[in-house]
């Protein structure tokens, strides 16, 4: 479902740490509007996940509290969710730092998690990202659900036909998403597989 050959950026978390029959879900372009009905879904199910934020969308009024309250991580999408490879240096430096430094200000907890919008990015990124200790995360399969917005069931098949062990899936804070996840969690369960965090 996506296949990034630079061995730099974390897709399974077997880069990271050895697993058993683990995978990562992990959601973007956040904090939105179906966040709440998001985390329902994952406290009902007893699901950790990875968030990945951009932080023009932070502030308080949105339940970012509950997201650390309830045991998920929080990582950094950038400021404002711009392709980092058309930009020069300073102004990815700018959209990386500002946004783990808001994070980190608003939450008050630790953020050393990244993923680039649209997974693109350039040398520049890979510099500032290691300058600032920060894991660069991308994903090993798409749901593509941003997609399949008229056909939800889509994502759940492309998804569980690809899922193996320490895949990091790729979803997103979008309402055909949080339709489906109680059923795309089953269904990864029933594969034999349990959810962990980065």
């Amino acid at each position: 479902m996506y296949d990034l050959k630079d061995k730099r950026w974390v897709k399974n978390v077997g880069q990271l740490r050895a697993t058993d029959h683990e995978v990562v879900l992990t959601f973007d372009d956040g904090p939105g509007r179906q966040l709440e009905a998001i985390l329902d879904v994952l406290q009902a199910k007893n699901v950790p996940a990875a968030f990945f934020w951009q932080t023009r969308l932070l502030y308080n009024e949105r339940p970012w509290k509950r997201v650390i309250q309830e045991g998920h991580q929080l990582g950094s999408h950038t400021h404002s969710h711009k392709k980092l490879s058309r930009l020069p240096k300073a102004g990815q430096r700018k959209q990386i730092k500002d946004s783990v430094d808001k994070m980190r200000a608003v939450t008050n907890t630790n953020v050393s998690l990244f993923r680039p919008p649209f997974g693109q990015y350039d040398e520049s990124t890979m510099e500032i990202l290691e300058e600032l200790n920060i894991t660069p995360v991308m994903w090993e399969i798409s749901s593509y659900d941003w997609i399949h917005r008229k056909d939800p069931e889509t994502i759940i098949s492309n998804v569980a036909a690809h899922v193996r062990d320490g895949s990091i899936i790729l979803l997103h804070e979008l309402e055909q998403t949080q339709a489906v996840l109680p059923r795309l969690i089953d269904e990864i369960r029933n594969k034999g597989y349990q959810f962990t965090l980065l």
